[in-house]
């Protein structure tokens, strides 16, 4: 039996408590998760990617690297900038004014691990070894 999509929100509306309607929206949560890890199963640690449009800051967008370790639910992940990008991100003018950069990158770095607990998968596009 094929259920539409105005059928299933019929559905919900319908429902007597808030108790129902949280167990809808933990099923909608894990679904959603498993949905992620499918479409990001392969950036796995060593992966080759890119900062796709939808990170912020701007200034990130584009860079490419290595995927590092993923975090506990596998929705963020360390990244470890190229040596292109490294320079890059050293000599953008967006990187803050002088003497006061948002990224520090020494300049006898070759390759810059991004700071934080990591990117969040979704922003990151996996793109074949050059």
């Amino acid at each position: 039996m094929t259920v539409t999509m105005d059928e299933v929100l019929d559905f919900i509306s319908q429902l007597p408590d808030a108790i129902k309607v949280s167990k809808v929206q933990e099923a909608s949560a894990r679904r959603l998760r498993e949905i992620d890890e499918e479409a990001f199963a392969g950036l796995v640690a060593g992966r080759r990617a890119r900062l796709n449009d939808s990170l912020r800051p701007v200034l990130l967008r584009g860079l490419t690297g290595t995927v590092q370790e993923r975090n506990r639910t596998g929705s963020r992940a360390g990244f470890i900038l190229d040596e292109k990008s490294t320079r890059r991100l050293r000599t953008d003018p967006r990187n803050g004014e002088p003497g006061k950069p948002k990224y520090r990158i020494p300049e006898d770095m070759t390759r810059f691990r991004l700071p934080g607990n990591g990117v969040p998968v979704a922003c990151l596009e996996e793109i074949e070894d050059d």
